[in-house]
């Protein structure tokens, strides 16, 4: 298919562009296969202003008609709004059919990464600057207790993990591939996260499948209890609640029994994802765009969205994995059902806590690549859509936002252990649900593979460590804190990120004026 077909109308003049906090401007508009383009000159400006808007962005086309004219609002993924209001109703027409079309291509390869070409930039940079073996060797090296596994290099074992992997090194290959059939998805339990300072880890998996009659799988049985050294206990962190994972088990999943898992003891920490989560931040956006001057009603929409409490739950079960490896000196397993979800947030999270590295710009890269890249996070479903859809929920899940706003909690409780700002962690998640760049692209490493992804696109990365755009993303009041980070989870620490969920509603030209002061200092300060 040719994405020019989809384009029922290429220019427009005479359109009108308003958004929030910036004064309207008539121009022309265009349609490219992926992008919105509109050129226009404010009234006394000298500078012409232009938009460019990925089709991708789109999270929602609302048509009106007063009349013979008609009128656009664009409701973003990045949480935007764009009006546009057009001369002709017939051309309004066209260009929100365009707009609707080319916002919900479902082929990968159709989408503008696989297009991007932009001058002096080659193609391979940047998709080696965190590799799985970079990580794992050392943990090898380390202790004689992991080794590293090519059991899923053709994808057969798991489609959703990655093709190197480090698993105890008692456990032969054969071994996994059983314990795979035992575990949804094939995701068996393997290693995320070597905690140097007491040689405990942190594993995570999908719920095995004992189902109605207690299937047993010896082989999860030996390479759970292999991880634990004598006489150590583990903790089994499960994301879901006793009844969810009780019904589970009429479905063929479930949780480990006590009697076949002796050392380990299970903990229920739920915290919610698919429908529940998504219609909360649909609901958080309706609080945020609420017109009433009234504080009691706004403040009842955002405790009604339950937003905060998400926020709450998952750094509260994070703090417990890290309590159990830091203080209990034990080794945890955490999963829900997939693993592929709340279970990332609570292994990412508690690896920012707890480790200096994963709270620079570089360690939080290559935490991202390998705790949900290539730890097997649905992008491509989660992201398909955001907050304003009005599509049913069927994958859509804000799992990456709302750990994304965890880690703002933290920067915003230690405003001098992260090396990163929220611009980092806003760009982050913008580039999550809309992209110039392959790296968020597709569900798992299989089907990067099979699009080849590393040959066909750019990588992220490459542009946010380019020496011009990483100053943008550096705390200028960063120093390194060796320490572990316990933030405090009270209801009255979770604050709204306003610099995310607000960034189109209100000024933010007092912000930008004082971090360019900060930096002034900054730089007399080291000059």
């Amino acid at each position: 298919m040719e994405l020019s077909e989809l384009i029922k109308t290429t220019q427009v003049d005479n359109v009108l562009l308003s958004r929030p906090l910036v004064p309207p401007v008539k121009g022309t508009l265009c349609i490219t296969s992926h992008h919105l383009l509109l050129s226009a000159q404010a009234e006394g400006e000298k500078d012409s202003l232009e938009l460019w808007l990925l089709h991708r962005n789109v999270d929602t086309v609302e048509k009106r008609f007063p009349s013979s004219s008609g009128t656009i609002t664009l409701k973003c993924k990045d949480l935007q709004m764009i009006r546009l209001d057009f001369p002709g109703m017939e051309e309004c027409l066209d260009v929100a059919n365009s707009i609707e079309a080319l916002s919900s291509l479902e082929s990968v390869m159709l989408m503008y990464p696989f297009y991007f070409r932009p001058e002096g930039w080659k193609l391979e940079e940047g998709w080696d600057f965190y590799s799985l073996e970079d990580y794992y060797q050392p943990i090898t090296a380390d202790t004689d207790a992991w080794r590293l596994s090519t059991v899923n290099k053709d994808f057969t074992v798991s489609p959703s993990y990655p093709p190197l992997l480090i698993v105890p090194k008692a456990i032969d290959d054969e071994s996994l591939k059983a314990n795979a059939n035992f575990r949804h998805g094939g995701r068996f339990p393997v290693l995320s996260y070597y905690h140097k300072k007491n040689g405990m880890v942190m594993l995570r998996s999908s719920q095995p499948m004992i189902g109605p009659n207690g299937k047993r799988c010896k082989e999860d049985e030996i390479l759970l209890s292999a991880v634990l050294d004598g006489g150590e206990r583990g903790y089994i962190i499960d994301t879901r609640s006793p009844q969810a994972a009780k019904q589970a088990r009429m479905k063929g999943g479930g949780t480990e029994t006590k009697a076949n898992y002796p050392y380990w003891k299970r903990l229920h920490r739920p915290l919610e994802r698919g429908r529940s989560l998504q219609e909360s931040f649909i609901k958080l956006m309706e609080a945020c765009n609420e017109q009433s001057q009234n504080m009691d009603r706004w403040l009842g929409k955002l405790e009604a969205s339950k937003w905060l409490s998400h926020v709450k739950d998952s750094l509260s079960t994070a703090c417990l994995a890290a309590q159990c490896l830091e203080r209990e000196e034990a080794c945890v397993l955490v999963h829900g059902s997939e693993g592929t979800d709340t279970t990332l947030i609570v292994t990412a999270l508690a690896q920012v806590i707890l480790d200096p590295d994963y709270r620079t710009i570089s360690g939080f890269q290559a935490l991202i690549e390998r705790e949900w890249i290539q730890a097997g996070h649905p992008f491509q479903l989660r992201c398909s859509r955001a907050a304003y859809s009005h599509s049913r929920v069927k994958h859509e899940a804000p799992i990456f936002l709302l750990f994304m706003d965890c880690c703002w909690q933290l920067g915003r409780q230690f405003p001098f252990s992260m090396e990163f700002n929220e611009h980092f962690l806003s760009s982050l998640i913008q580039n999550a649900y809309a992209s110039e760049y392959g790296t968020f692209l597709c569900n798992n490493e299989k089907e990067r593979c099979l699009c080849a992804l590393k040959e066909k696109t750019h990588s992220l990365w490459c542009r946010m460590n380019h020496p011009s755009e990483r100053r943008k993303f550096l705390n200028p009041l960063y120093e390194r804190n060796t320490l572990v980070i316990w933030p405090s989870v009270e209801p009255q620490s979770m604050q709204l990120w306003t610099g995310f969920f607000l960034q189109w509603m209100i000024p933010t030209d007092h912000i930008t004026r004082a971090q360019a002061e900060i930096w002034r200092l900054v730089d007399l300060t080291v000059a």
